[in-house]
């Protein structure tokens, strides 16, 4: 349940070929920076400009002045990237996310039409379609004794390899606001998280977490497949 073909559908972002070859979604964090400076030198001049030296933005995105896009970045098409929006690099920005005032991103995939609107973290994670983020809700990266991250399933543990391990959201995942996605964390497909949550681990698809005692299977039948 945490594994890429679990989590997402690649047809709804660039990045697709950085997955190919892996089986966990956080085997791509090494690797896009250097996908998105192999990547953005291809991108047809005619629908990306390149206003600094490795960032890449869809003409017809929207970036507000206030915004800053650290390298390297791609920004694309439909993309709107707010007020005071922090991407510090190594940032791929799917089609029609909303990226809002006052979040910070940093070596991150958002999938197409992803939703970061108000003063979220977003480190060293993957996000899946239409998934969303609530106001205040951040991931959190690094365990606060630095040792490596480990996703843990019940009584499952996957080791990671890395000291920075964000939270990996498969697709129409929603989190409620002003949680918090402990290092390590993975949510399966359709999930929702609710409000003040401090979640760790694995959430299966297709439920609710109300905290880690309460998690329950969603009763209706989901509208996405």
């Amino acid at each position: 349940m945490y594994k890429i073909k679990d989590l997402y559908d690649l047809e709804k972002t660039i990045a697709a070929p950085l997955f190919d070859g892996k089986d966990y979604p956080w085997e791509v964090l090494d690797g896009i920076k250097e996908y998105i400076l192999e990547l953005g030198p291809t991108l047809p001049t005619d629908e990306f400009d390149n206003p600094a030296e490795g960032v890449w933005v869809a003409k017809d995105a929207t970036v507000f002045d206030s915004a800053y896009l650290g390298s390297p970045c791609i920004i694309d098409h439909g993309a709107e990237i707010r007020q005071c929006a922090f991407i510090r690099g190594s940032a791929i920005v799917g089609k029609g996310t909303v990226v809002g005032n006052s979040t910070e991103l940093k070596n991150v995939i958002l999938f197409d039409s992803v939703q970061v609107p108000h003063y979220n973290y977003v480190g060293d994670s993957v996000l899946g379609y239409k998934s969303h983020m609530g106001a205040g809700s951040i991931t959190s990266n690094v365990k606060s004794d630095k040792t490596l991250v480990v996703v843990k399933n019940g009584s499952e543990q996957v080791e990671t390899g890395r000291k920075k391990v964000g939270a990996m959201l498969g697709d129409f995942v929603e989190v409620g606001c002003n949680s918090v996605l402990n290092p390590g964390t993975v949510i399966g497909r359709n999930s929702n998280v609710y409000p003040l949550s401090s979640v760790r681990g694995v959430v299966p698809a297709n439920s609710i977490y109300k905290n880690k005692e309460e998690i329950v299977i969603k009763q209706l039948e989901s509208k996405h497949v």
